[in-house]
């Protein structure tokens, strides 16, 4: 079993990843601003500023591997880059191999494609967040830390809060093209996406590289 800690771990996607590793037997802590309503049994949850570079430092002390589920909104609008920066140099000088959560924006739509991101048709309320954690994947490509073992994951196109979806127990995988099902649709539950991220845990496939989640 692996030490695993998840930064976000009471959002929505961070929240089904900790209860997924949990239930497996992982040893779970999660960082976030504020406790969870409903705390799972046997998980560790610690509070505090990731702002803060001691709160940083003390997350991945003794990580296996550390998961990243945070979104640049509020008061992390243009600060998550840099705090995701420096997690990575923390992670690279442990030990711990780093899962990032970004968006389906960062992906193509076909082989050699824009990502999604780098278009014009970005709903306004979206394009921030989705071009920041394209930055965010960029960086890792081009100038991860040294010895980072990465990955980054994102979810199909019909995911989140809003459409949460039940657990089916199968998914796809895919390099950093959109996968979509035979009705062109692309989707993937909350529950179902957790389950292929504690797979990478698990059993990692993708090292250095960017892979989507979908049915």
């Amino acid at each position: 079993m692996s030490t695993v800690v998840v930064i976000g771990g009471t959002g929505y996607t961070g929240g089904n990843i900790v209860a997924e590793a949990a239930q497996r037997g992982h040893d779970v802590t999660s960082w976030s601003r504020n406790a969870p309503d409903a705390p799972i049994e046997g998980v560790t949850y610690e509070t505090g500023s990731l702002q803060d570079d001691e709160n940083r430092q003390r997350a991945v002390a003794g990580a296996d591997i550390v998961i990243l589920a945070l979104a640049p909104r509020g008061e992390l609008e243009n600060e998550l880059a840099g705090i995701y920066a420096r997690i990575a140099e923390l992670a690279a000088a442990s030990g711990a191999r780093l899962g990032v959560v970004g968006g389906f924006s960062g992906l193509r739509p076909a082989e050699g494609a824009p990502r999604f991101a780098e278009g014009d048709d970005l709903p306004p309320q979206f394009a921030h967040e989705a071009r920041v954690m394209t930055g965010v994947l960029e960086t890792l490509l081009a100038d991860a830390p040294d010895g980072l073992d990465w990955f980054f994951v994102s979810p199909a196109a019909n995911y989140g809060s809003y459409a949460p979806g039940e657990k089916l127990g199968t998914y796809r995988t895919g390099g950093e093209v959109a996968l979509f099902d035979a009705n062109g649709e692309s989707a993937v539950s909350g529950v179902d996406f957790a389950t292929a991220i504690v797979d990478e845990i698990e059993t990692p496939a993708h090292h250095g590289e960017q892979f989507g989640v979908a049915y």
